[in-house]
């Protein structure tokens, strides 16, 4: 993974929400992969507004970046991320009826629907703690790594609070209503192992295999066709809430759009020519 600069810390050892975006949410390009790493360890990256936004504007910028063409999202220190911060978000006056559910729909929601509506695959790899929204973060992505020390914590029911950025929608679709309700409803921290054999996590691994998988993961993506990838997302995350006629529909529909790029061709001439397909991502 890309190292990290010297963090920012404030007077009490932890570090400072105030810092600049770029340093607190790194980003560098290697080889069509895009690597938006959490920075802020000391505060076990309990992600901040500004965080955010640079967060869903990095992944907007990797959907429209046709030189990206895979995400990874991942975090430096001993946690992922401990959920949300909400120092250094824009000042508001007195609370009225509205505010807290217009917060929730542009804030924690955008950030996982930004997530799941990017173009390019998203992998996590969890290398800790993921709390709250950070455990939600983690699990909007397409594949999952964590390390064997990662752990999934749904935070919300400890401190009497309603599951937000779409964990009540994300979990049932991934491990069905009870086990989702169980972990909901209890908070306890789920192990990353166990996370895996539920079903939350494609794959668990050493901690200090973690970066090595990840970057073989994205690598495998980045090298894959770009648009068919994109397109096959699209449709398995659209077959959650559609009916059969409305998936066969819109897979059809992928079918003619996916045609029409030339990885499709070079997909079908690399197969009649019995050779590695060199996929370019158009």
């Amino acid at each position: 993974m890309p190292s990290s600069p010297e963090d920012t810390h404030d007077r009490t050892g932890h570090t400072d929400p105030s810092g600049s975006p770029e340093s607190l949410i790194l980003h560098a390009t290697d080889n069509g992969v895009s690597w938006i790493t959490l920075n802020r360890p000391e505060a076990m990256n309990a992600v901040t507004w500004d965080q955010r936004e640079r967060i869903i504007a990095l992944l907007a910028e990797a959907s429209a970046d046709p030189g990206i063409r895979a995400v990874v999202l991942t975090a430096t220190g001993r946690g992922f991320c401990a959920g949300a911060d909400l120092r250094g978000a824009p000042a508001t006056g007195d609370r009225v009826p509205g505010d807290v559910a217009r917060t929730i729909r542009l804030g924690a929601q955008r950030l996982i629907a930004a997530v799941l509506d990017c173009e390019k695959p998203v992998l996590a790899a969890v290398n800790g703690t993921a709390a709250g929204i950070g455990a939600h973060l983690a699990l909007a992505c397409d594949l999952v790594l964590a390390a064997e020390s990662a752990k999934f914590i749904e935070v919300f029911v400890r401190r009497g609070l309603v599951p937000d950025g779409g964990g009540a929608y994300l979990l049932p679709r991934l491990i069905g209503p009870q086990r989702a309700k169980e972990l909901m409803f209890f908070g306890d921290s789920l192990p990353a192992a166990e996370a895996e054999r539920l079903g939350l996590v494609n794959r668990t691994v050493p901690d200090e295999e973690l970066a090595a998988t990840a970057r073989a993961w994205a690598q495998r993506l980045a090298d894959g066709p770009t648009r068919a990838i994109a397109l096959t997302k699209q449709l398995v995350n659209a077959s959650l809430d559609a009916d059969r006629a409305t998936a066969f529909a819109a897979e059809a529909m992928a079918q003619e759009i996916n045609m029409t790029t030339q990885d499709a061709n070079e997909g079908v001439a690399s197969f009649v020519e019995r050779r590695v397909p060199k996929y370019r991502g158009v």
